[in-house]
Parts: C-alpha cells; structure tokens; sequence
C-alpha cells in the first residue's frame, strides 16, 4: 500500500489542496517512505535467486528479466531516498528558527536522515553479497534518470566518516533538546537509530551540544547524484525562497495560450514538491488542454468533424458535449477565480477542470499535438469530458475506468479503437501495476521523432532555471532529451540560454 500511496503522490500531484500542502505534511510523507523502503527490502529478501542471503564467491548471471527487476527496484530506492534527503535538507536550517517551528523542524530533519542513512546501509549490506548487482547498478540506466557509477556514488555518499559524524551529531542534539520526539516520527526514528547501532556505524564518543550543532552544520547534505560541489548551498539557497513560486510567469502563461489547439497534451513539472518523488522519469504530471466553447468551434470548423457530427445527430461539437455529459459539460463553463476552464486533468480531488493559469503554474512545461485528423480529436475531447468528476485512482489500474491518474486521462482520450487511430502509448511495469507515467509520452516522442511513426508534433517547451529564477523557452531537440533527465536536473544544470524559440516541428 505504501508503495501506491507514494506513485500517488508522484502522478496526482495535490495542486487543488494548496500551494504545497503535501510539503507542509512531512512526518506523513517519511511515514510513507519509510514504508515503502521497508517493502523494497521485503521484496529483495523474498527473491534469493536474485539477491541472494549470504555473500556469494561468484556473481550469479541474471537473465534479462531478472537484470530488469534490478534495476527497477534501484530506480524506485534512489527516488526515495533522494526524497528523504530533500526533506531533511529543506529542514537543515532548524538552527536558525524558533520555537515549535525550530523543534519541529529539527525533528524532521532527524528523522529523515536517520530513514536514509539507515536504509541505504540496508541496501548496501544486500546488494554487496552478490558483486554483479553493483556491476549491473553502476551501468548508466537512461530511462530512470540515473547516470553511470550511481551505486558506487551511493555508497560513497552515506559510508564515510561524515556521514557518521552526523549521526552522533544529530542523536547528541537531540538528547539536548529534552523534547519528546513527535508521536509521528517517534517509532520509525527510534527503529531507524537501532538498525544503525546495530550494524555499527555511528559508535564513537558522546558530544556536547555546542559541538554536535557546528558538526551538522559542517557536515550538511549533498545531493549524492551526481556529486558536485555547493550543491547543498544551492539547495538551501531556494528551498525557502520559492514556496508556492512558479517559474513558469503569468506573463509566459498568457503568450502561451494563442499557441495552444483543443486536444493538446501538457507535460509539467513542479520543483522542490515531495510529491515527484517515486516515479521514475524527469516529466512527473500530464494534462489535456480543452479550451474554451469558442476556442473548439473556431477548431473544430472542419468538413471532416461536421460529418461526424451528423452521425451523432448533432449540429455543433458543443452541443455534442452538452447532450453527452451535462453535468460535466456545465462544470467546465464556471469560471476558476474568474479565469476560463481551458485544462483537464487528474489531480488530487480528481479529473477536473481547471484554469490554464492554474495549470501551467509550474517550473518546466512542455505541449505536444497528436499527429491527427481534427474529428480524431474531436473524439478525443469527447471521450475526456466522459470521464471529467471521476475520483483520483489510488490503485494505478488502467484496465478500469472508475477511478484515472493524470497519464491514464491522456491514454484513454486517445486510445485505438474501430474508426479511430488514435495513439499507440505502451504500458510498462511500475511497482506492480501497467501504467504509462507521464515521462513516457515525452519518451515516445523522442524514439519517434523524424520516423514515419511519429505520432506527436512539438508545439513548445518552457525550461525552469532556478538559478535565473525564469522558464526559458528550448528547442525541440532539449525536449527531445528532456525524459532522460534526473530528477535532480535542475540542481545541477548550468543557466541555459534560450536556444531558440520553441516552435519547430
């Protein structure tokens, strides 16, 4: 459960809730990840044949399937633990706040180190009875985002002298304060402190408190893939500056809108949300691009569609969608905070209409536009609104249609069926369940491009720089590679200068 809870908030972000109620909600979110690493190592120690129980003196040979289920779980550890390290980043200044403020921050911070260090070595102490597995892992895997020697960075990053050094640190810190750790985290920080002890790390003399707070602050955290240098200065430089701030300006927002046709797919993402976390792959969310009533006519004025319409007895594609789904139908005409509905799309309270200001408020965002007839997507549109008011599918099952995820939307708007091309989007397996993630639309267009079997257009990307604090506009060649990317990317990319307006095809 805990790992569906977590692909949840990867590929439902909570947007409706708040600027970022998930982010306000930490002790929930190392509660989950936690768990979720607890079923990782289950599912390793429950398969002997691939990971095996004691260290072996020859690598085992793994066939492709089981190299497959390798990698993939190392993809969804490296997902949370870069999570947790995040979060306790992002609480790393307690130092400097006050009061319950201070404490509870503090006790984040604890306890999200302590669920990193202490599972990493979990892994670690797993993953080295079979030498080959740290072979395998140390590959460069493109479709998870993870580049070359990223086990061996791992292991560098948490078994080492510093790393230690803050565990003492943080536990003297905590002995000082007096404080009860929050009812919360209490349970799985206590079991995260034992499992260190434990295996031995973290044993050295006890520390004032003076001296265990200069060592966390000597000792704050990297982000451990790839390894740099300041990248834990820049991270504490935005992680409190830009709450609720889109990179992605209003101004961007409004010159987007004459560029965009009913049908369009949106890929977006949103930095620092502890909601990306799980699911692998650079694009954590996708939307459908609507309009608004004039916007379709004015679309959908077309010899083609108006056939199609007479089929259906209807004179006009909007009293098509009247007719069809009223409810819906007379949902999407309220206006959003004075602002016309434009989007679709499945987040948290559900598939819902929502403004394109509310929906394009993120860092990075990129449009693609299926390479189909207008009564394709008219179709397309008339299949969404079908689904619009259906509740969030907590259970990633896209062989129903009571319940979607943000992906599953676009995969259904636009699925094959008799009299309709459509588009063929391939499921893969995550955690357990046939899935499309949003990353692998940008994925299909990439494998596609310049082929007779492209299936989608490139309409524009805006690239979100945290160092300029701008969205930049990129070339479809920077989208093209846009799914390769870590989850990380925008840590470590250099200020990119807009490469040309995005608008080739």
């Amino acid at each position: 459960m805990a790992v569906l809870l977590l692909l949840a908030a990867s590929l439902g972000p909570a947007r409706a809730e708040g600027p970022a109620r998930r982010s306000q909600e930490p002790e929930l979110a190392i509660a989950v990840w936690r768990e979720d690493l607890v079923q990782l190592l289950r599912q390793m120690d429950s398969q002997p044949e691939i990971f095996p129980a004691a260290r072996l003196e020859r690598a085992l040979v793994l066939g492709p399937s089981e190299r497959a289920r390798v990698v993939a779980l190392w993809g969804r550890f490296v997902g949370v633990l870069l999570a947790l390290e995040q979060l306790a980043d992002r609480n790393g200044d307690f130092h400097q706040r006050e009061g319950a403020d201070q404490l509870r921050s503090f006790h984040v911070h604890r306890a999200a180190f302590l669920a990193s260090y202490r599972f990493s070595m979990d892994l670690i102490e797993r993953l080295e009875r079979d030498r080959g597995l740290g072979v395998l892992l140390d590959e460069a895997h493109p479709q998870l985002g993870l580049p070359a020697r990223s086990f061996a960075r791992h292991k560098f990053h948490y078994l080492n002298v510093a790393a230690a050094s803050r565990y003492l640190a943080l536990e003297a810190l905590n002995r000082n304060l007096g404080f009860a750790v929050p009812s919360e985290l209490a349970a799985g920080a206590r079991a995260d402190r034992d499992r260190i002890l434990e295996m031995g790390r973290g044993r050295g003399p006890l520390m004032t408190g003076a001296n265990a707070l200069r060592i966390v602050q000597d000792t704050a955290l990297a982000a451990w893939m790839p390894t740099q240098e300041n990248v834990a200065r820049f991270m504490g430089e935005v992680r409190v500056r830009r709450h609720g701030e889109a990179l992605i300006s209003e101004e961007q927002i409004r010159a987007l809108r004459p560029r965009l046709e009913p049908g369009d797919i949106l890929l977006e993402r949103r930095e620092w949300y502890l909601t990306n976390a799980g699911i692998p792959g650079f694009w954590p969310h996708a939307a459908l691009y609507v309009g608004t009533p004039e916007e379709r006519a004015s679309f959908l004025d077309d010899a083609d569609v108006a056939a199609w319409l007479a089929t259906r007895g209807a004179d006009s594609f909007e009293s098509l969608l009247g007719a069809a789904h009223p409810e819906t139908y007379a949902r999407s005409l309220h206006a959003e905070m004075g602002r016309p509905r434009r989007v679709l799309e499945a987040i948290a309270d559900g598939v819902s209409f929502t403004s394109l200001e509310h929906s394009a408020a993120a860092d990075s965002l990129a449009v693609l536009r299926p390479r189909l007839p207008k009564r394709e997507r008219a179709e397309a549109l008339l299949r969404a609104f079908g689904y619009a008011g259906r509740p969030y599918d907590y259970n990633f099952d896209f062989r129903t249609d009571a319940a979607l995820v943000c992906s599953e939307l676009i995969y259904k708007a636009y699925q094959p069926d008799e009299g309709m091309r459509g588009l063929e989007l391939p499921l893969e397996a995550v955690a357990g369940r046939l899935m499309m993630t949003p990353n692998e639309i940008a994925h299909r267009f990439a494998l596609e491009r310049g082929s007779e079997q492209q299936q989608l257009d490139f309409v524009l990307m805006l690239d979100g720089d945290e160092r300029s604090r701008r969205a930049h506009p990129v070339s479809a060649e920077t989208f093209a590679l846009s799914w390769k990317r870590p989850k990380w990317h925008i840590i470590t990319a250099s200020s990119p200068a807009a490469d040309g307006e995005a608008g080739s095809r």
